[in-house]
């Protein structure tokens, strides 16, 4: 009898996992790697309940980080580190087939092998594509070597694997991993056939010049870093609500769109860009990679359009027009200009300038960009499975 017992036992406590592991009434699966078994808690911050990665991966080794660095996110104290193995994958279930959801990995070194050596980089795959290098030498080194890694895709079946790949530059590891998912009709640039890689996500002018917006000011849970240079620009902000249009393909956070850069006077442009990243996706892809950006604007005054007040104005990229005629944001309505495909080009420089009719000084609330990623095969590998190939 007692061999079936702890058979029995297997069973109940193999279900247990499985039933943790399964989206939340929202459809978000909110994990903190290398949480204790069936382990779970509500995030302080979003109010948000996180659990225990166990049952989305039987691979790896848990590890908490070292006590200076226990300042960070409750997300952050422990990881989950896969010293074996070349490819280690975890699997999210019962997910919607054909429906668009953002996902998100992060990782804190955090000198939790107490070698004071974060890993020079590994690589992040969805499915069997490439995602992203996660390089730990040139990101956060002063806050315990800190990334977070972020996509928006069309998932083509019920379960998805997120996947660790050792390129022999160190141990991969990770903190967290979020699937949120998005409505069919959001960011018309993700399709079966492309994803979203995240580049930068910025809200201007803010009124926590240090803090993200996230959930629950945003019910889809993405990250809006806060964007302001004092020496550059002006802020202004209103408290009244700022509303999407009808067919809004973004929603962006009413806090988000509240806030917003002006230039000191109109003969100045708001200015910004990047450049592009030619290692990304791969060095051995034949084209540069395309981005994509996503501009918002609200107007925050009440004009006085009798008196002849108007803020209008051109937005530019690399010095062509990017937008046909001049634009005049809407009051308290957002709005946004955006690429419907991407664009390729070795540098992106907008630019943002009055007209020779308007009156006030050109307006930007918020950034979004991303670069794309091929996405027409992000079903698993038949080696994959929850742990590692050797």
């Amino acid at each position: 009898m007692a061999p079936r017992r702890w058979l029995l036992l297997l069973f109940l406590a193999a279900g247990v996992l499985q039933s943790l592991a399964q989206p939340d009434s929202r459809g978000f699966i909110s994990i903190d790697c290398g949480l204790a078994e069936e382990a779970s808690y509500v995030d302080d911050t979003t109010t948000l309940a996180y659990i225990s990665d166990a049952g989305f991966t039987d691979a790896g080794m848990n590890y908490n980080i070292s006590a200076e660095y226990l300042g960070f996110s409750r997300r952050g104290h422990n990881l989950r580190s896969f010293p074996d193995g070349v490819r280690n994958c975890y699997t999210l279930r019962s997910l919607v087939s054909g429906l668009k959801y953002l996902i998100r990995a992060g990782f804190l070194y955090g000198n939790y092998d107490g070698l004071n050596r974060p890993p020079a980089s590994f690589d992040l795959h969805i499915g069997v594509n490439f995602w992203k290098t996660v390089n730990m030498s040139t990101w956060g080194a002063d806050q315990g070597n800190t990334a977070t890694v972020e996509a928006i895709i069309v998932v083509p079946n019920d379960l998805l694997q997120v996947c660790l790949v050792n390129t022999g530059s160190g141990t991969p590891f990770i903190s967290s991993l979020d699937l949120r998912p998005l409505k069919r009709t959001f960011y018309p640039q993700a399709t079966a056939e492309q994803g979203l890689v995240m580049l930068a996500r910025l809200n201007a002018a803010p009124v926590n010049k240090t803090g993200t917006i996230r959930y629950p000011d945003d019910p889809h849970d993405r990250l809006w870093y806060p964007w302001f240079d004092a020496t550059i620009w002006a802020e202004i902000s209103t408290t009244e609500r700022v509303y999407g249009v009808g067919d809004d393909l973004f929603e962006v956070p009413w806090k988000v769109m509240q806030t917003a850069i002006v230039t000191r006077n109109t003969s100045k442009n708001i200015w910004f860009g990047w450049e592009s990243l030619d290692a990304e996706p791969r060095d051995d892809d034949p084209s540069r990679p395309g981005y994509v950006a996503i501009l918002h604007f609200a107007e925050l005054q009440l004009l006085n359009a009798s008196n002849g007040e108007l803020r209008q104005f051109y937005i530019n990229l690399n010095d062509e027009l990017a937008y046909p005629t001049g634009f005049t944001p809407e009051h308290l309505v957002s709005n946004a200009i955006y690429d419907t495909k991407p664009s390729r080009h070795s540098g992106y420089n907008f630019s943002i300038n009055a007209t020779a009719n308007s009156t006030l000084p050109p307006i930007l609330n918020a950034v979004e960009v991303y670069y794309v990623i091929p996405s027409t095969n992000l079903g698993t590998d038949s080696q994959d499975g929850n742990s590692s190939d050797l």
